[in-house]
């Protein structure tokens, strides 16, 4: 009778291996485990847009309105003109600043002459002092009265420029306050309007929530057309409730020159006022098929699809309301998990 054989303890080992399930890393696709992570806890309200620029242009000069060049809910871009007003007095009077001018420049031309050809005679002491002060005195009130001129020529440039109006920035005029040939007197009103490069949100906030708001100073704007939310760029506070309704007033302010939002349109705010660890999975896990949503959860070797309810998104990961638990894993590739399950399910039938 022959001994026993003994075999190596290290082969009884790999026949154990090749006799159990499947390790994870023989599949044919990568996987990941459910695993909870902190989720930001947010509150929806709702929310009024507004201009961040909304201003009155007014007159800066008297005149008699000659020219109107746009009208209410025109689009106007930042400097085109928008008014003009009669200029005849504005130009008559810069006519005269530069003809000051002129003379001025002619009278600083003579008395330096002056004040030179002194100057020489001083040197070799053939005239007194007192008239070399005198030509001094007369060049430097020449260039004083020069300045003057100067100064008036601006000035009359100046207000020349207020008889055309422009607009201060882009946007779109609201109300005209102005008819064609009235005359207007410097403050009176002329045209409202807002800017459409900045915006934001006045939301109210329920002060059972405003401490964890005023914390985190997080918050997203959904657009009403639909889309990726936005993300605000700043938040400002109210620093009192409304003594009525008791809720603290919120400003969301949107990127500059955000797309498809308008002053007067409700868009929902959504506030981060505190977080909790939630169940998640990688994106590229969840698989889609019309409106059911499921995951390729693996046991060992064997697949199977599983109906899951996601919730919201943050990053790469996607939040699971229900169908997984934590430490089971899913298939990150579902095309090559969805045909290792075939495969799977045709040799199970023969």
């Amino acid at each position: 009778m022959h001994p026993p054989i003994r075999l190596p303890m290290l082969l009884w080992t790999l026949l154990a291996v090749a006799s159990g399930p499947m390790a994870a890393a023989e599949l044919p696709f990568s996987v990941a485990e459910a695993k909870l992570q902190a989720l930001p806890v947010e509150q929806i309200v709702d929310g009024l847009i507004e201009a961040v620029n909304q201003s009155t242009v007014s007159a800066q000069t008297a005149g008699r309105v000659e020219d109107i060049m746009v009208d209410v809910n025109d689009f106007v871009p930042q400097g085109a003109p928008i008014i003009r007003l009669r200029n005849i007095e504005q130009r008559a009077g810069l006519d005269q600043a530069q003809a000051s001018l002129r003379e001025a420049q002619a009278r600083v031309q003579e008395a330096e002459a002056e004040y030179n050809r002194i100057r020489r005679v001083y040197d070799r002491q053939l005239v007194s002092k007192a008239q070399m002060d005198s030509a001094t005195a007369a060049y430097d009130a020449a260039k004083a009265r020069l300045e003057a001129a100067q100064a008036g020529v601006a000035q009359a440039r100046e207000s020349l420029g207020y008889t055309t109006i422009n607009a201060p920035y882009s946007g779109i005029v609201l109300q005209r306050h102005v008819q064609l040939g009235e005359t207007v007197q410097p403050g009176k009103p002329l045209m409202t309007g807002f800017s459409l490069d900045e915006l934001r949100v006045v939301a109210n906030i329920p002060q059972r929530s405003i401490v964890a708001v005023r914390h985190y100073k997080q918050a997203r704007v959904l657009p009403p057309n639909g889309g990726a939310a936005i993300v605000a760029d700043k938040l400002t506070f109210f620093p009192y409730a409304d003594p009525q309704s008791n809720v603290f007033k919120v400003r969301v302010y949107l990127p500059k020159k955000t797309q498809g939002l308008y002053p007067g349109m409700f868009a929902k705010t959504i506030f981060r006022v505190g977080e909790e660890n939630r169940l998640v999975i990688p994106r590229a896990g969840l698989v889609q098929r019309g409106e059911v949503s499921g995951v390729y959860v693996a046991a060992g070797d064997k697949v199977s699809l599983r109906q899951v309810r996601p919730g919201r998104g943050e990053g790469g990961m996607v939040e699971i309301l229900a169908g997984l638990e934590v430490g089971e894993r899913i298939a990150l590739e579902p095309i090559s998990a969805g045909s290792y399950l075939k495969e799977q399910q045709q040799t199970a039938e023969k």
